[in-house]
Formats: structure tokens, sequence, C-alpha cells
């Protein structure tokens, strides 16, 4: 596996190895070893399966309590997944990585605890899974508006696009407003 490092160098794009035949292909997603001489030293305790159709856009969510470390990966279609630095004290505070995950580029996200996390739908259907390093807790959650002009994603939408987006995502707090970490 290959690690590179983004803007924010705790969030890291991993390229897996995948080997190819007439069959179809085989790669490895996570090996423990592997992810801690990375520097990705955590025990993963929940799986989660996301599907959203094209032009959704979920986000952006986080744990104040029982704080969650996320290794994302597209097995169906395309995302543009967004990760933003909520710890206070980081010179990086409110600053946001944006990546590219689909099927065919077979990529995955590492988004340490402490990040606010959100992705939009560019394909037709896109089935996101991802590991958490904690499990998750309704009392602890917290959501940004993924609109927040202090933050000014670019989401990737295109032009005379309209969001698919919940109504608790709607109805975030803006970034000023949020609870974030120390």
């Amino acid at each position: 596996m290959n690690f590179i490092s983004t803007e924010i160098p705790e969030i890291l794009r991993i390229q897996p190895q995948v080997f190819r035949d007439d069959r179809g292909f085989f790669m490895e997603t996570y090996q423990k070893n592997v992810f801690n001489d990375a520097g990705i030293d955590y025990e993963f305790v929940q799986d989660n399966h996301s599907s959203s159709k094209q032009f959704t856009l979920r986000g952006l969510h986080y744990q104040v309590k029982h704080t969650q470390g996320k290794l994302v990966k597209v097995v169906v279609g395309a995302i543009y997944d967004v990760a933003v630095d909520l710890r206070r004290s980081s010179p990086d505070f409110g600053k946001w990585v944006g990546a590219f995950l689909s099927e065919e580029n077979k990529e995955q996200l590492w988004i340490p605890p402490g990040f606010g996390h959100g992705f939009f739908t560019l394909s037709d259907r896109a089935d996101v899974i991802y590991k958490t390093t904690n499990f998750f807790d309704s009392q602890g959650e917290r959501c940004i508006r993924w609109d927040d002009p202090d933050l000014a994603i670019d989401w990737q939408i295109p032009e005379g696009i309209t969001p698919l987006v919940s109504m608790k995502d709607s109805r975030a707090p803006l970034f000023r407003d949020a609870e974030v970490f120390p």
C-alpha cells in the first residue's frame, strides 16, 4: 500500500496494490501492521455501509464524545470525500481536504479523530464503506453546515445542481457556532 500525505498531514490517501487478471482483481484494503507502520495505530471497532443516489451530500458529521477515526472507501460509484479539521489547537483548524474516491481508483482516505467528515455523490449511485475507531454515539453526534461560508468547501457540485441533503444536515449549525475539539 502507498500512504500519501495531504495538505493536512494527519489525513492520508491510501492506494492499495491491485492484482488484476481475466477473472477480475484482488487487493488488500487493511492490514494492521502495515497501517501501524504508516502511523495509523488504531483499533477499528465498527464497519458502516452507506448507499447514496447521485448528487446526495452527507455531512459534515463528527462525534464530540467517543470520537471516531474513519477509514473510508467506495465499492460502487464515485464520491468527493471531505474532512475538516475541528481541533482548535491545530495549526490546520478550520481547513479542509477533499479527495476523489471511486470503485475505479480504489483509494481510501484515513480521517483521524478530531475531524468532521462528509461526501458528495458524483455517480448514479455510490456505496461507501468505512471503518471507525469508536462506536456510534447518538448523544455525542454533531454536524456542521455543509455550505458554511467560513469553510468555503468546494464540493465539486456541478453548476445548476442542488444537492440532496437530509433535514438534519440542512439544519446543522455554522462552523463558528459548532462545538469543536480543544
